[in-house]
C-alpha cells in the first residue's frame, strides 16, 4: 500500500497534470491565433491546416499599422481615451458613492444596498433604447462623448458595490481617530480611505477598463462615423472590406488584446503591494 507521503505526491502530481491540460485547453485558441497572424494568407486559407507556421512573415502586422489598410493607431487611440476617461469617472464617483453607503447612516440606504443586486439580472441590451433617447436629446450621438457616458453607466454600479466591500474591511475607529483631529468627511475619504483601499480601487479602475476596452455593442450603435470607431468597431469593419485577410484578422486581435493583459500584469504588483501596505497600516 502507498504511504501517506507517495499518496500526497500522486495527489499533486495529479492536481498539477490536471491544471496544465486545463490551461492548454484554454489557451490553445490563443496559440491558434498567435500562429496564423505569422503565417503567409496562402497557408492559413489551405485547406491542409498546419498549427506552426511553414512561412514566418511579419506583413500582417506591418499592414495593420498602414492607414489606408486599417488605422490601427486612430481606433487605439479612442480606444485608450474612452477606457480611460470612463474608468476615472467611475472609480471616482463610485468611491463617493461606496463610501456614503458605507458609513454614513440615511434613510435608503439599506434598499440602494440591496438594489445593487438586481443590476446583475438584466441584460446591458435593455439599456440600449433609453441610453440611445438620452443620448440623441443630449446631441451627443456619434461621439466619443456618448460612449463615455454609456460605459459609466455600465460599469459604476458594479464599481460602487466593489468599493463598498472594500471600505467595509476598514475598521471604523481609523475614521473616528482622523475625526478627532480635525478632519472633515472629504480629507477623510482621500487621505484615510482611498490609501488603505488602494488594491479594491486598482482592482475596480481594472474592471471598468476591461469592460470600456472590450466593449462592441454600444460602440457599435452610438458610433457611426469611422473616424469615432473603436478597436473592436474597426475589427469588425474590417471583416467587410477587400483588406480582409485571416492572418491580419489575428494580428489585430493579439495586438487589441496586449493592452488589457499588460494591464493586468502591472496592476496585479499594485495590488500586491497596496494589500500589504494596508495591512501594516492597520
Amino acid at each position: 500500500m502507498a504511504t501517506a507521503n507517495q499518496r500526497r505526491l500522486l495527489g499533486r502530481i495529479g492536481f498539477y497534470t490536471g491544471m496544465v491540460s486545463f490551461l492548454g485547453f484554454i489557451l490553445f485558441p490563443l496559440f491558434i491565433m498567435l500562429m496564423t497572424s505569422f503565417k503567409v494568407t496562402k497557408e492559413a486559407i489551405s485547406r491542409t491546416p498546419t498549427i506552426m507556421p511553414q512561412e514566418w512573415t511579419l506583413q500582417h502586422y506591418i499592414d495593420i499599422f498602414n492607414p489606408d489598410i486599417f488605422p490601427f493607431l486612430e481606433y487605439f487611440k479612442n480606444s485608450m481615451t474612452t477606457s480611460v476617461i470612463a474608468s476615472v469617472i467611475s472609480v471616482f464617483i463610485g468611491i463617493l458613492g461606496a463610501y456614503a453607503l458605507s458609513r454614513l447612516k440615511f434613510k435608503g440606504r439599506v434598499t440602494i444596498n440591496t438594489s445593487f443586486y438586481t443590476v446583475y439580472m438584466f441584460s446591458g441590451v435593455l439599456l440600449v433604447v433609453p441610453l440611445f433617447k438620452i443620448i440623441s436629446a443630449m446631441g451627443i450621438y456619434d461621439t466619443l462623448t456618448a460612449l463615455v457616458v454609456t460605459m459609466v453607466v455600465q460599469t459604476l454600479p458594479t464599481a460602487i458595490f466593489m468599493l463598498k466591500s472594500y471600505f467595509d474591511t476598514i475598521p471604523d475607529e481609523i475614521e473616528e481617530a482622523a475625526m478627532m483631529d480635525g478632519l472633515n468627511r472629504f480629507q477623510i475619504i482621500f487621505y484615510i480611505t482611498v490609501p488603505l483601499a488602494v488594491s479594491g480601487i486598482i482592482s475596480v479602475f481594472v474592471y471598468c477598463f476591461m469592460v470600456a476596452w472590450n466593449d462592441f455593442l454600444f460602440a457599435s450603435i452610438f458610433l457611426s462615423s469611422s473616424d469615432n470607431f473603436t478597436l473592436p468597431v474597426g475589427l469588425n469593419a474590417l471583416f467587410s472590406t477587400p483588406d480582409y485577410i485571416w492572418g491580419r484578422m489575428m494580428a489585430v486581435s493579439i495586438i487589441t488584446a496586449l493592452p488589457v493583459v499588460l494591464m493586468y500584469a502591472f496592476s496585479e504588483r499594485f495590488i500586491k503591494g497596496g494589500a500589504t501596505a494596508g495591512g501594516v497600516k492597520g
